[in-house]
Order: C-alpha cells, then sequence, then structure tokens
C-alpha cells in the first residue's frame, strides 16, 4: 500500500485555507500554521463557502508556533511573498529528510529563495488559477476555478520534467476535486501565469476596480493587452515563447469570471504591503537581463511602489 503524504499548511488564507480544507476535507492528515486568527480557528474551525458547496471543518490541527508542527512529507508555502523573510524560521521545525516544499505563491523568485533553505531538490512549484477571499477570522470565500498547475523546479530554470513525486502530488489534489495540470517547464509556467498576475492585479489598484470593469471599459481593456503582450516578449526573450492564442484565452476567462477583487487590491484597500517585486520587480529586472523592455509593466511598477505600504 502506498504510503499516504501528510501536509503543512504555513499560512492559512484565501489560498492555503482554500486548499488545506479541501485535503482535509478529503481524509489527509493536515496541519495548518496560522497567525492573527489562530485563536478563533482553533475555537470555532475552517469555514469555506465555494462555488463547489460549502463546508465547514470544526476541528483542525491549528498552530501558531512552528516549533510545535509536526515534520510532514509535503510542506505548502502559502504566505504571501511579502512574509518569505519567515521562512528561514518556518521551514527548518516542519521538514523531514525527504520532505517536499511545495510553494503556491504569486509572481517570480520563490522558488529560488525556498531552494537557498531547504535545497533545490526538495522544490516544487505550484501556480494557482483561482477566485478567493479570506472575509472574516477562519472564514474562505472561493467564488470561481481553482485550477493548480503543478512543475518541478530545477536550479537555473531548466525544465524539471514530470517526476513520479510530480504525479503523486497531482494524484492527492486530484483526489480532492482540485483541478491540477503537471507540467513539465515551471519557468514557462510562471511567465504565464504573469500575464494575467501583472495587469490584472495591478491596474486593479491603480483604477481602483474589479477584475470585469477593466475587461469592460475599452481603454483598460487595451492596456491589459499590451501589459500582456510585454510578458510575452520578455518570456520569449527568456526562451519561454507564449502563444498569442493564449492571451486571447485569458482575456476570455477574465470576461467570464465573476466580478473579483485581486489579492493586491484586497490588499491595498486593508493597508497591507502588496508582492509588488514578487509580481513586477523580479520579471522586470529577468526581461532587462536579455535587454527586453517593459514601458507599460515598468511604469506600472513605479506606481505601485510609490502606493505600497511601507510597513
Amino acid at each position: 500500500m502506498q504510503h499516504k503524504n501528510h501536509f503543512s499548511i504555513i499560512g492559512t488564507g484565501a489560498v492555503g485555507g482554500y486548499y488545506g480544507g479541501l485535503l482535509q476535507r478529503a481524509g489527509f492528515d493536515v496541519h495548518f500554521l496560522l497567525h492573527h486568527d489562530f485563536d478563533h480557528v482553533r475555537e470555532h474551525g475552517l469555514r469555506i463557502d465555494s462555488i463547489n458547496g460549502n463546508f465547514h471543518l470544526p476541528h483542525i490541527q491549528a498552530y501558531d508556533d512552528p516549533g510545535k508542527m509536526p515534520r510532514c512529507d509535503v510542506v505548502i508555502v502559502a504566505l504571501k511573498t511579502t512574509a518569505n523573510s519567515a521562512l528561514s524560521d518556518i521551514l527548518p521545525h516542519v521538514i523531514h529528510d525527504d520532505s517536499i516544499v511545495l510553494t503556491l505563491q504569486n509572481g517570480m523568485g520563490s522558488d529560488e529563495e525556498i531552494a537557498a533553505l531547504v535545497g533545490s531538490n526538495r522544490v516544487l512549484g505550484g501556480l494557482c488559477f483561482l477566485c478567493s477571499n479570506k472575509v472574516a477570522p477562519g472564514h474562505i470565500r472561493h467564488s470561481d476555478y481553482g485550477l493548480i498547475t503543478l512543475g518541478e523546479y530545477q536550479a537555473g530554470g531548466k525544465p524539471g520534467g514530470i517526476t513520479p513525486r510530480l504525479e503523486k502530488l497531482g494524484a492527492d489534489f486530484d483526489s480532492t476535486g482540485i483541478p491540477i495540470t503537471l507540467v513539465e517547464d515551471l519557468a514557462l509556467a510562471r511567465w504565464k501565469k504573469l500575464v494575467w498576475n501583472i495587469p490584472f492585479n495591478g491596474l486593479s489598484v491603480t483604477r481602483n476596480v474589479l477584475t470585469d470593469q477593466l475587461v469592460k471599459n475599452p481603454e483598460t481593456r487595451a492596456l491589459c493587452e499590451i501589459l500582456m503582450a510585454e510578458v510575452a516578449a520578455a518570456s520569449a526573450a527568456c526562451a519561454r515563447p507564449i502563444e498569442p492564442a493564449f492571451i486571447t484565452k485569458m482575456i476570455a476567462d477574465t470576461e467570464r469570471m465573476e466580478p473579483y477583487a485581486t489579492s493586491m487590491k484586497l490588499d491595498f484597500d486593508r493597508g497591507r504591503p502588496m508582492e509588488v517585486e514578487a509580481i513586477y520587480g523580479t520579471p522586470l529586472r529577468a526581461a532587462k537581463a536579455k535587454c527586453v523592455s517593459m514601458p507599460e509593466t515598468e511604469r506600472l511598477y513605479h506606481q505601485l511602489c510609490a502606493l505600497n505600504p511601507t510597513h
């Protein structure tokens, strides 16, 4: 009988709370690290309101101290990248000799950061196409989508291929009802996610609108398409070409999406630091290293830097 993975969730917010909740509901052993709402969740559990069916987990294995957590087979990092400085104090407590660390974080650079702490051979990357928000302590609202794209991280950005451990993890998620895509090239997948994140996260902040308004307004829709084309050009310069049809699909998917406040807009509205470096700064530097200009992306980056809370 194949060993059943045990999971720890580092960051029980809109992403970690939703996917971790699905894993526990499906019968996996899951341990959740929380911060602000630890006391509430320990007493009341975790509530998930989802388009796929609401559910409540009255008892979860909740921790506010990583030193008290067990060492698990799969450690899922679902913190905002702005909190990654805490990982050096967290990860050594929750991994064992054969643990893998899956980062479900936005933008670029988190794979490298985590590899520097635990070793490249432990790291898997995941990209979430998910509309989910934390609306109250211990309360997650999932309004659309849910796909996770999984890939192996390789130092230097080489394609990692589809490995047995990637297939096993994909099967675990699939058994919970989470849609899964396995990719051979994690770096390409990250660039493709930025095709959506760069226009919609940033413009939702600078224009103070939801995603539906960005695609309905001809001026912002055109700007979204310019930003997407800049990301595709940078990706191609990094030997990761993105087909034009993918941009068309991202616009169409957003048109079908429920009106949505992006994670960056929610952070800004709540006075929290935004993930500006992971989503904008790191890709811009990668493009510059290949002598590719991204003028509209750089303009948006500087606007967001000026707006970003300093705390």
